[in-house]
């Protein structure tokens, strides 16, 4: 196994890192255990999950995604695991989170509550790796990274980082840490995929000569690089189809996003490679988002365990130079898929 280090941490971990969003809601307990146990066995040490999940997001069900790993991590040593959580982003911006009341922030007051919830259900005394889930844009960066600095110094958690974020909000809270001498956000979290490939414009460059890392997520975009959805009906029980046909706008809104014209058709382009290759789209997928060296690791999720091995196998592959011209090609015939 190779390791790579976030930001400038302590922090080995596997170029893959196992995603937990689904653990309570698509994945029952049991299926959860299998899925972290077949992780644990092919050697993956990163684990992420957040006091909101499992989604879809909904009051009875956040934290059930922690107290599940917490029930899982009593049979392990805790010190061969990094594991990462994140507080639940502000409720002024494009989301209201079902937690706190609808009442988040990123102040000193929410921070505290989350870090005591999550430790409790984790059933640990600290974290590695915690994370703002989203900004806010309300609370001043100064407040919210003391008050996560605070955190560092009582030793609950180690290392900071961020989530949903853009270029100006991750070099303005990196310039605010060294400006205030505290604890920094040593990596960020955001969407990274085949059709989403938005993070190269300007966060990658931030990143790279700040020693930032990038934790990509959703590298098969949802599913929709797995090419499930380029057939004549879309699949039941799959997460945009339930999403397309959700009350809710703002699912609607996501999966139209994810899954549209453009979309379908470079995830066709990229079946092709993939069969080029001799390899599944997923792994193509999941092994072009842990390609770049500004990318720690890359976070897989899976509903069962038998979703896990097309993931598990882009551990083993490097694509070629050529395989990446192929894919910048059909990135720069079809622009942004997802908007």
């Amino acid at each position: 196994m190779q390791y790579r280090y976030i930001g400038k941490t302590g922090l080995r971990v596997t170029p893959i890192c196992l995603g937990t969003m689904s653990f309570g809601s698509w994945s029952s307990e049991a299926e959860s255990f299998k899925i972290m146990d077949k992780a644990y066995e092919r050697g993956i040490n990163f684990f992420d999950t957040a006091e909101i999940y499992p989604v879809p997001p909904k009051a009875e069900d956040t934290g059930i995604s922690e107290s599940i790993i917490g029930k899982w991590l009593k049979s392990k040593q805790r010190d061969s695991i990094i594991l990462a959580s994140k507080v639940a982003g502000a409720a002024n911006g494009w989301f209201v989170p079902p937690i706190r009341h609808g009442y988040t922030a990123i102040d000193k007051f929410h921070i505290k509550r989350a870090i005591e919830g999550s430790l409790k259900r984790l059933g640990t005394d600290y974290i590695d790796l915690y994370q703002m889930h989203w900004p806010d844009t309300v609370v001043p960066i100064e407040e919210s990274l003391i008050a996560f600095d605070e955190l560092v110094k009582e030793g609950k958690v180690r290392y900071l980082g961020t989530s949903n974020d853009s270029a100006y909000g991750l070099t303005k809270a990196n310039e605010t840490s060294k400006r205030l001498g505290i604890a920094r956000f040593e990596s960020i979290q955001n969407n990274f995929s085949l059709n989403n490939p938005r993070f190269l414009d300007e966060l990658a460059n931030v990143c790279t000569k700040e020693s930032i890392s990038l934790l990509a997520y959703s590298p098969i975009a949802g599913g929709v690089l797995s090419g499930k959805y380029n057939s004549e009906f879309y699949p039941q029980n799959a997460r945009y189809s339930d999403y397309m046909s959700s009350k809710n706008t703002r699912l609607n809104s996501q999966a139209e996003r994810f899954l549209n014209e453009k979309s379908l058709k470079s995830t066709q382009r990229y079946l092709e490679i993939a069969k080029k290759l001799n390899i599944s789209a997923v792994t193509l997928a999941v092994a072009y988002s842990k390609q770049f060296t500004f990318v720690a690791s890359t976070i897989i999720g899976a509903r069962n365990i038998e979703q896990m091995d097309e993931s598990l196998a882009a551990l083993d592959i490097t694509l070629s130079k050529e395989t990446m011209a192929e894919i910048e090609a059909v990135q720069n015939e079809i622009m942004y898929p997802m908007f």
